[in-house]
Parts: structure tokens; sequence; C-alpha cells
């Protein structure tokens, strides 16, 4: 709960920082892809790296001169995880929409600054699971995922963002189902995520 009330208390300090009367705003899609893994406690599911997608749309706040903002999206996210099915090995897709929120720097850099501008950015994201919770017969997702991201990028001629992130969990994505005869285990997720957005 005391996590809960710093990443909220991170957000109202960001959208307070962003929110200023001269900021500029943008707003447009956004597409990716992701890498993600599980880090568990106990070795009972496959934790090694697996792709997935993201689409979405993206909006942002800049204070002109000094490069500081605020950026928020609504994605759809697709993650991907291998689990042991009797002999067999199983594929388990995962569906949730993220709302990641990021306190942005865009660094002015002389003569070139009009053409192609690097970025910092960091803050928390809060996917919502849409799809089947259920991992095979012993656990099972949880309906929220939290994480935290760390990034950096490219904004070219003003428009086209091209940035890569890594966001680790901030809580167990995954837990045990019933009275399941196994070891209770901790998984959290760790996603590199690679996207794309044109905004207007």
């Amino acid at each position: 709960m005391k996590s809960f009330k710093r990443i909220l208390l991170a957000v109202v300090a960001m959208i307070a920082i962003a929110g200023s009367a001269n900021a500029q705003f943008k707003f447009g899609p956004r597409v990716g892809i992701n890498v993600n893994s599980m880090h568990f406690n106990e070795k009972v599911l496959d934790s090694d790296n697996r792709s997935g997608w993201t689409a979405g749309l993206e909006g942002e706040f800049t204070i002109p001169v000094i490069g500081v903002g605020l950026d928020a999206s609504f994605m759809y996210v697709r993650r991907t995880l291998e689990y042991s099915k009797g002999e067999a090995i199983a594929t388990r897709h995962s569906d949730y929409f993220e709302i990641p929120v990021n306190l942005k720097w865009k660094i002015g850099v002389p003569v070139i600054g009009k053409i192609v501008k690097p970025y910092i950015f960091t803050g928390p994201s809060f996917a919502f699971m849409t799809s089947k919770r259920a991992i095979g017969d012993a656990f099972k997702y949880k309906s929220v995922d939290t994480s935290w991201n760390f990034g950096l990028g490219l904004e070219f001629f003003s428009h086209l963002q091209v940035s890569a992130h890594y966001g680790f969990g901030l809580n167990n994505a995954i837990e045990t189902v019933g009275n399941a005869d196994v070891k209770p285990i901790d998984g959290k997720t760790h996603c590199w995520t690679v996207t794309a957005a044109w905004l207007f």
C-alpha cells in the first residue's frame, strides 16, 4: 500500500510539472514490440525472453525552453509465457490495457535540435489484464501488473519519436490457485519495449 501511495504521489508531481500554462500538447499513435521475462523465486515456469507487441495512443505535454514534460499512453499489450504442461511445453498469451505515465526531458542540442532531439524518461506503468488469467491448473495472473520504466529515445522533426525502455515489476504478477499442491511463487514481469510514435 505504501509503494502504491508513493507511485500516486509521483504521478501527481509529474502532472503538476507538465500542467504549466505554457505547456505544448501533442497527440498521436504509438506502436512497438516488447520482449518480456518473468523473474521467479522458484524454477516452476520458463522465464526465458519471449516477444510480444503493443499498440495505442500517446499524449504529451512539454514545457518549452527547458524541455521537461509529461507523456501518458493508453496501450494494448500482448505478452507471451511458456510453461510445462505434463511432458509438453505450452505457450500462454496474456493481453493487457496498459497506462504508462512518464516524466520526460528533451535535451536541446545546438544546430541539430530542430532535426533530432534526444530525450530520457521515467515513470510508473499500470497494466490491467483483459485475457483469461489461468496458467495451467496451478497458477494464474493477477489482474493488475504495476511496473516502473526507465527509457531513452530520439525525436525527429518534432513529430516522430523512437524510444526504448526497460520496465521492472513492482508487484507479483502471478499467484498460485486455491490449494494447489505447489510451492507459492513470486513472479515479477521484466520487459524491454521498443516503440515508434507519430505525434501531431
